[in-house]
């Protein structure tokens, strides 16, 4: 169905930071699939993990158990109560969660909204979102999504949406009323065009959650799992959720989302209120558990800030940029008088692979393990067609 514009480029296999087409013609990688491929294309642990674990048990339902998807539960409430600097001890009194397994992204966020009606209770439903935020495409994580343009073909959607402006914590205090069951945010708006929260934003919405008794979920989708420099995005802004939607980096390429709730968060939930015939599956999981595992060998949050430092370097310092944003390996380059959308093709032919987040900037969200030699070549890459797009816009003005 013609929901995407018509590829570009068809891509046959994936190494690392690298992928080829179907012509045999070799692109660095520089967005792993919106944030998915967190270690890269085809990794080895993450291919022998699926090819065991196919030739053990793919399926059984929910109404049995299996001995893959508790395990990466355990892992997942370890890591979100771990330590803001990114060590993967509980943290000291971190109240212990629960996790639901779905899909996606954006069934996660189902998951999130459906417990926080659960947990609020009749007359409390409402969830509080942000402008710029990107929850999902579901009919009610669409309206969670605080992006107008989107919703007006879908008419009518789910009531009980508010949104208020990006990191203005007296918009948001304003718009907490007792119907207010949950308050969903992103620590840095992704598909919004990259945009962090700042600490004092994100510490002032827990204080109000708490005086109002309303829950803070926090939507990791696409920052979660070492991205931004912890963890969890949320570490590094000094703030415990209540709620944790992931996705994405989980599977690194195998659909898998997750919901983390605080236990007696969870708890609101009772058998048949919530459910997914393919979460938590074996194969999923099996996936994740290895992901997990080379992202805690590796400290990927470490090489996270390392690489995102040395990447937002080399950005700064080429004359196009106006200035770089972000957090981790999740950065946005705003073009100074260029447009984001023809340097982004260019770049595509010129074998780099990223996208233009907006109109005028260029999101960058690499590999964790992407090497320094990569990000120089895609530095290198990305200096020579700002250049040249620049003295093209040049000829193109001149009489």
């Amino acid at each position: 169905m013609p929901t995407y514009p018509p590829p570009a480029v068809t891509f046959v296999r994936g190494q690392g930071s690298w992928l080829w087409d179907a012509d045999g013609r070799r692109y660095l990688d520089l967005l792993a699939g919106l944030g998915v491929t967190s270690l890269g294309h085809c990794h080895p642990a993450v291919a022998d993990a699926l090819a065991e674990q196919s030739r053990a048990l793919l399926h059984v339902s929910n109404l049995f158990a299996n001995e893959v998807g508790p395990d990466v539960a355990r892992t997942l409430d370890r890591l979100i109560r771990s330590a803001p600097g990114g060590g993967s001890e509980g943290g000291a009194g971190a109240p212990v969660g629960q996790v639901f397994f779905a899909n996606s992204g954006a069934e996660a966020n189902e998951c999130a909204l459906k417990l926080a009606r659960r947990y609020g209770g009749h007359g409390r439903h409402v969830v509080v979102a942000a402008y710029g935020s990107f929850h999902g495409r579901t009919l009610a994580t669409l309206h969670a999504t605080g992006q107008p343009t989107k919703h007006e073909a879908f008419q009518p959607l789910p009531e009980g949406f508010r949104h208020v402006a990006w990191c203005d914590l007296a918009a948001l205090e304003a718009a907490l009323d007792p119907t207010v069951a949950a308050v969903l945010l992103e620590t840095v708006q992704g598909e919004g065009g990259v945009n962090p929260a700042t600490a004092a934003y994100l510490q002032g919405v827990r204080r109000l959650c708490d005086e109002r008794g309303a829950l803070l979920m926090v939507d990791e989708v696409q920052t979660g799992l070492g991205r931004t420099g912890n963890w969890f995005g949320f570490q590094g802004f000094g703030v415990a959720p209540d709620v944790v939607t992931l996705a994405k980096a989980l599977g690194n390429g195998v659909p898998i989302g997750a919901c983390w709730a605080r236990s007696d968060v969870a708890g609101a939930f009772r058998p048949g209120d919530h459910g997914s015939t393919f979460g938590g599956q074996p194969l999923a999981t099996a996936a994740a558990r290895a992901v997990l595992r080379v992202m805690e060998a590796e400290d990927v949050p470490t090489r996270a800030r390392e690489a995102g430092d040395h990447l937002v370097a080399g950005l700064e310092a080429l004359d196009q940029v106006a200035s770089v944003r972000g957090r981790g390996l999740l950065l946005a380059a705003e073009l100074d008088g260029l447009e984001a959308k023809p340097v982004a093709d260019r770049l595509l032919e010129a074998g780099v692979v990223v996208n233009a987040v907006t109109a005028t900037a260029l999101r960058f969200e690499p590999s964790l393990l992407i090497s320094a030699d990569e990000i120089d070549h895609g530095l290198e890459v990305l200096a020579a067609v700002l250049a040249a797009e620049a003295e093209r816009q040049v000829l193109a003005a001149q009489p």
